[in-house]
């Protein structure tokens, strides 16, 4: 008898852990990590293109400086902010993280307004080849952005749900993670002039 009601207190405790979210809020948060490393992975390469593709447009625009100094200080920028992993706790510097990439982002759009002045350099292979693989680029930051925004949705559910919500504050403490947000004035379209 009191073999048998250990063995169902035993289970009960168990299945209470099993069903408390403990380990789902704990690999929600892994995922979150993950998503992150993906999407800091997309901005490395953009970071590692850029010198490229300002070399390239430098041999044939020398005179644009202004253009090709502000791509540069926007890399420089974005490369100055320390990335770590208390960045996704930290809304301060996130927000400054996301706003270094607005800037990258914005400097590129006018060193590619400076190529439409110069069909010699875009009929230049090397700089095709650059502007292909910086479309990529953004492309797979805008992937792997979604995915980390899929990701915190997910985890930040996972801690607001019952049980997850009262395992959490009673044994995790884990805090809701920020998702990347829309710059402002992004919600007007771009003019575009030819």
């Amino acid at each position: 008898m009191r073999r048998s009601l250990l063995c169902l207190i035993s289970f009960v405790v168990l299945f209470s852990f099993y069903g408390c979210g403990y380990n789902k809020m704990q690999a929600n948060e892994e995922a979150v990590k993950a998503a992150w490393g993906d999407v800091e992975a997309a901005y490395q390469r953009r970071n590692d293109l850029v010198p490229n593709l300002v070399e390239v447009v430098k041999a044939y625009a020398k005179h644009e400086r202004e253009t090709l100094t502000a791509v540069t200080e926007a890399r420089a920028k974005v490369g100055s902010i320390q990335m770590s992993k208390g960045i996704l706790e930290d809304p301060k510097a996130f927000t400054q993280f996301q706003e270094a990439q607005g800037a990258m982002s914005s400097a590129l759009s006018r060193l590619m307004v400076v190529v439409e002045k110069y069909p010699d350099l875009k009929a230049n292979q090397n700089f095709q080849d650059l502007q292909h693989q910086l479309e990529g680029t953004e492309n797979r930051i805008n992937v792997a952005r979604i995915r980390y925004n899929r990701a915190v949705e997910t985890f930040n559910t996972s801690l607001r749900i019952f049980p997850n919500n009262i395992t959490n504050s009673m044994l995790l403490h884990l805090k809701l993670k920020e998702p990347f947000k829309a710059e402002a004035g992004a919600e007007k379209a771009p003019k575009v002039q030819f």
